[in-house]
C-alpha cells in the first residue's frame, strides 16, 4: 500500500497530491476514537477524541453546536464533528469532535485507488440470519396486505445477518475493499460505542451544504447487477421503466421536496430519476439542489428535517415506524441513520446510513432493506435484501 508523506502533513483537502487520499485509507487502524469518511469531495482521517456530543433532551443540532463552539474556544482549529446519528435519533448519537482531522481529495480522482484491494482473509464465518428468509417474506406479505388496506403507502422492512468468527479480523482490509470497489460513493468507519465500529459504503447522500448551495440524492427502487453485460443493460433499461420503481422513488423524492422547500430559495428537482450504479446494485436516484434562504441553517439542520425519509421508513412517516416496530425483530441502531461530518460554520455531508454493518473484533452485523409497496413480491424483497447484503459479504469475503 502505497503512504504518501503529504498526506501525513495535509490538514486540508489537496486534490493534486497523488496518493494523498489512499494513503489515507491505508493508514486507518480502527484503533479507538479514529474515523474513517470519503465521499465525492474529500477524504477525511480522525484520531483522538477531544469532545463527544452528549446524549440529552435538547434538539441534536443545538448540542453538535454547542460542541463545535466550546470545541473552538479551547483552542482546536477549525473543529468538525465526525461520526454517527441512530435511525432513532432520540435514542442514540455517536459523534465527537476528533483532536485531528487529515484530509485529502476524493478518494475516485487519486489514480492510486484503481490498485488492488488486499485479497479477502480466509474466515470461517458462522452465519446466522436475522430474521430467517421464510420469517421476513411473510412480514413482507403482511405489510403488503396493510399497504392494499391503505394504512400506508410505503414501509422499509429490514433484515440482518450475524457474523462471528473464532479469531479477530482485519477490518481496515474489509474497509479498503468497500473503498477500492466504489470509490465514488460514501465510504465509513467510525466509532459506534462500546468498543464497535459502524463500517459500510452508502451510495445515498442524505444532505450536503457548503455555503448556500444545498445537494440531496435519494435513491429508491433497484435491482442486482449482472455479471452479464447484456443482462445488466437490460436490468438498468427496465429499472428506468418499472412503474412499481418509478413510484416508490416518486414518494420519497416528492418528501424530500417537502422537506427542504421551506428553508430553501431556489429548489431544483429533476422530472425524471437517473440510474446509479455500485458493484452490486442499480439504484434510481434523483439529484436535488438548491439555494439556503437563510445561511446559517447547518447541513446538521437540514439532515435532521429531512431524517427519516421515506427511502429508510415509509410513508407516513409515524405509521411506517410503527409497522417496522412490528415487524423487524431487532433493534436497527445506528443503521438507516445517518453518518457524516459537519463544521462550526455550518457546512458537512449526511450520509444515509446502509450497505453497512456493525463491527467488533470478532462479529459483524450486516444490514439490508427493501422498500415495500402494495405492489411488492416477498420473494423479489428477499431477493433484494440478498443482492444489498453482497456489498459487504463480498468485502468480508463470504462467498454465499
Amino acid at each position: 500500500m502505497h503512504h504518501a508523506p503529504a498526506a501525513l502533513a495535509a490538514d486540508g483537502p489537496d486534490q493534486a497530491v497523488i496518493g494523498a487520499a489512499s494513503g489515507l485509507l491505508g493508514q486507518y487502524r480502527s484503533a479507538p476514537g479514529e474515523a474513517f469518511l470519503a465521499s465525492p469531495t474529500r477524504t477525511l482521517l480522525t484520531s483522538g477524541v477531544h469532545a463527544r456530543v452528549p446524549q440529552d433532551a435538547r434538539p441534536l443540532p443545538v448540542r453538535v453546536a454547542e460542541t463545535l463552539a466550546a470545541a473552538g474556544r479551547s483552542g482546536i482549529e477549525r473543529p468538525l464533528v465526525v461520526g454517527a446519528v441512530a435511525f432513532d435519533r432520540e435514542s442514540r448519537v455517536e459523534l465527537a469532535v476528533p483532536e485531528r482531522v487529515r484530509s485529502a481529495g476524493a478518494l475516485r480522482d487519486d489514480p492510486l485507488i484503481a490498485l488492488p484491494a488486499p485479497p479477502a482473509e480466509q474466515v470461517d464465518w458462522r452465519i446466522r440470519p436475522v430474521p430467517e428468509p421464510q420469517v421476513y417474506g411473510a412480514g413482507v406479505a403482511a405489510a403488503v396486505e396493510r399497504l392494499r388496506g391503505g394504512e400506508l403507502s410505503k414501509v422499509v422492512l429490514a433484515r440482518t445477518l450475524e457474523l462471528s468468527a473464532a479469531e479477530p479480523f482485519d477490518l481496515p482490509a474489509i474497509l479498503q475493499r468497500l473503498a477500492r470497489r466504489d470509490p465514488g460513493g460514501y465510504t465509513f468507519a467510525v466509532p459506534a460505542g462500546g468498543g464497535r465500529t459502524l463500517v459500510g459504503a452508502s451510495p445515498e447522500l442524505l444532505v450536503s451544504r457548503r455555503g448556500t448551495a444545498v445537494l440531496a440524492n435519494p435513491l429508491a427502487g433497484s435491482v442486482p447487477r449482472s455479471a452479464d453485460l447484456g443482462e445488466d443493460v437490460r436490468r438498468a433499461a427496465a429499472l428506468l421503466e418499472s412503474p412499481k420503481d418509478l413510484h416508490e422513488h416518486a414518494v420519497v423524492v416528492d418528501a424530500i421536496r417537502e422537506a427542504l422547500a421551506p428553508y430553501c430559495r431556489t429548489l431544483e428537482v429533476p422530472e425524471r430519476p437517473t440510474l446509479v450504479r455500485t458493484a452490486a446494485m442499480w439504484h434510481l436516484a434523483t439529484t436535488v439542489s438548491g439555494e439556503l434562504a437563510d445561511p446559517s441553517l447547518s447541513a446538521l439542520e437540514l439532515a435532521c428535517a429531512l431524517h427519516p425519509t421515506p427511502a429508510v421508513c415509509g410513508t407516513p412517516t409515524d405509521v411506517a415506524r410503527e409497522v417496522i416496530g412490528e415487524v423487524e425483530p431487532f433493534d436497527r441502531g445506528l443503521y438507516t441513520g445517518m453518518v457524516g461530518w459537519g463544521d462550526a460554520a455550518g457546512d458537512g455531508e449526511w450520509v444515509v446510513t446502509i450497505r453497512c454493518a456493525e463491527a467488533d473484533e470478532r462479529t459483524l452485523r450486516v444490514y439490508a432493506g427493501a422498500g415495500v409497496v402494495d405492489r411488492s413480491d416477498p420473494a423479489a424483497e428477499l431477493a433484494e435484501t440478498s443482492a444489498k447484503f453482497r456489498t459487504f459479504l463480498d468485502a468480508a469475503g463470504v462467498s454465499r
